[in-house]
């Protein structure tokens, strides 16, 4: 077994020897005593990957550019795309019956250029909405 941390790794070592030399009495005590280290180490490592990833994310907003993406899931990228297609399946209907082909293609071309302004980040909302959860996943990270 290779440890990662070489300092935790002589703190255990060191809490073997020393229940070695106290006997079993104290046992309960040393291991307390070890896991206190340990969370104190685990702590300190994840507050410094949070400040390092907020401290990322600052930088990238003070130079202008957008922050990094989060990974968007599948709904995020085509949900909004695949609710406006099947609601086309009655707008298309009803285009039909009221404009005949004509109808049909106005109602398809209102259902291109709304996707379109929603992939091109042109729909205002969208954009406020998409900030708001990445301003609260920062602490998610």
């Amino acid at each position: 077994m290779e440890a990662r941390d070489p300092e935790l790794k002589k703190e255990l070592d060191a809490t073997l020897q020393a229940r070695r030399e106290l006997g079993p009495e104290y046992e309960s005590a040393l291991i307390e005593s070890f896991l206190e280290k340990l969370d104190q180490r685990l702590d300190s490592t994840t507050d410094r990957r949070v400040r390092r990833q907020l401290a990322e994310k600052q930088m990238v907003v003070a130079r202008g550019a957008r922050p990094p993406s989060t990974g968007d899931s599948f709904g995020d990228r085509y949900g909004f795309a695949i609710v406006s297609l099947v609601l086309a399946i009655p707008l298309s209907a009803i285009a039909v019956v009221q404009a005949d082909f004509a109808g049909l293609c106005v109602a398809w071309l209102g259902i291109v250029g709304v996707n379109a302004a929603h992939a091109a980040g042109g729909v205002p909302w969208a954009r406020r909405r998409t900030r708001e959860s990445k301003q609260s996943s920062d602490w998610e990270d």
